[in-house]
């Protein structure tokens, strides 16, 4: 079933652009300490490597504004021009006012109008204005105005047959974002300036909600899960959430928002992320590997280690290949016995099916849908990996 985006509004921020039909975006957000110049900077060269398209760094006092200047700088001197986003909470008018290298350097400002007053939200709309950068609307559900939200909820007392409160709640995010984008644009800012963001921290809450707002505008939508949760709860509640709306055509910029636990970096993010757009084959960044999960059949590792070893094996040398036309459209299948091996391995574009417990130590390779040669013995894995590097070298 392939995907019908909807066409919002294009939106540039640097030289990404956002909406429209072009491609979901990816973006991530730093935890350092803004202030702390090398290591703000080293993280974002991180997210950035890891395919982090946009970053949003934290501008929260006069410390943090005067680095991002520095921080830009750096970023540059190593060839590196990805857009940096603001993001301001109770002073950023002031900040933005104050520091007007801040205010040049970002490519886009973060605004909550839940957390600031109606001549603040004008002022940022009119310093985005005058440096002619984009904004980012973003309504949360734990920062949501809470005159909006009495407004409604008298306006719903008032009804027959009142709507429960987790109706108005969202109905409340909802109009809190379309109102502040149209007074925005009223008081000047284009609406190609305009990105729109209802997070919420629960699943069915935010397909919900941006369902409703997909519907009642056409301004180009940051999706994502706010405070997902910590290790695998929160990557599961992300992608369950995220790849639901991808699916019917929302979303123009997303970011998997998990809390790293242990040594998990932060960069794990902008890695789930781009899985789970190559997974429902949305946008495609790398060779991918398809690999059995294994069974009573398969008591050997040796196909998990290949499989390993063959990921390792394109992460390590794909900038010799990412020149080339299909190369991300490439799937690799590491199979691990004969029940689904060569099936598998046959609708890849290269294949292996290694042998199972008490079969005999013989592994054909499959090579567009063909069966092309046969490895014995110890050495399979080290064959397999040099007919793996031939096949790519040899693409177009």
């Amino acid at each position: 079933m392939k995907i019908q985006r909807k066409k919002t509004n294009i939106v540039k921020i640097g030289d990404i652009k956002i909406g429209g039909l072009n491609p979901i975006v990816i973006q991530s957000m730093t935890s350092t300490d803004t202030a702390d110049i090398q290591a703000t900077t080293s993280q974002i060269i991180k997210l950035y490597n890891a395919g982090s398209q946009m970053i949003r760094i934290t501008v929260n006092n006069d410390d943090s504004a005067k680095a991002v200047v520095k921080i830009k700088e750096k970023l540059l001197q190593k060839n590196i021009n990805v857009p940096l986003i603001g993001d301001f909470h109770f002073n950023g008018d002031r900040l933005l006012k104050r520091h007007l290298g801040c205010a040049e350097s970002l490519n886009k400002y973060r605004i909550n109008p839940g957390n600031i007053k109606d001549n603040q939200f004008l002022n940022l709309i009119e310093l985005a204005i005058k440096h002619n950068k984009a904004i980012r609307i973003g309504v949360n559900w734990g920062s949501l105005d809470q005159s909006l939200l009495a407004k409604m909820l008298d306006k719903n007392n008032q009804k027959k047959q009142s709507l429960p409160l987790d109706v108005i709640n969202k109905q409340a995010v909802i109009e809190s974002a379309i109102s502040s984008a149209k007074l925005a644009e009223k008081i000047g800012l284009s609406k190609n300036k305009i990105i729109l963001s209802c997070k919420m921290s629960a699943v069915q809450d935010l397909i919900d909600v941006y369902r409703d707002l997909n519907r009642s505008c056409n301004y180009a939508l940051h999706l994502g899960l706010t405070e997902a949760g910590l290790g695998n709860k929160g990557i599961v509640s992300s992608v369950a959430a995220l790849s639901i709306l991808l699916q019917q055509g929302i979303g123009d910029t997303i970011r998997i928002s998990i809390t790293p636990i242990g040594q998990q970096k932060r960069d794990e993010e902008v890695k789930i992320a781009r899985q789970l757009l190559q997974s429902m084959q949305i946008n495609f960044f790398k060779p991918e590997i398809i690999a059995c999960p294994g069974c009573g059949r398969t008591s050997s590792d040796s196909f998990i280690k290949l499989a390993q070893a063959s990921e390792n094996f394109i992460n390590k040398n794909y900038h010799k290949w990412q020149h080339k036309k299909n190369i991300n459209n490439i799937k690799i299948a590491v199979m691990g016995c004969v029940v689904n091996g060569p099936g598998e391995s046959k609708y890849a574009d290269i294949g292996i099916s290694l042998p199972g417990s008490g079969e005999d130590m013989v592994a054909p390779i499959y090579i567009n849908g063909k069966k092309s040669m046969t490895v014995k013995g110890e050495n399979m894995a080290d064959d397999f990996l040099k007919i793996l590097k031939k096949y790519l070298d040899g693409l177009e």
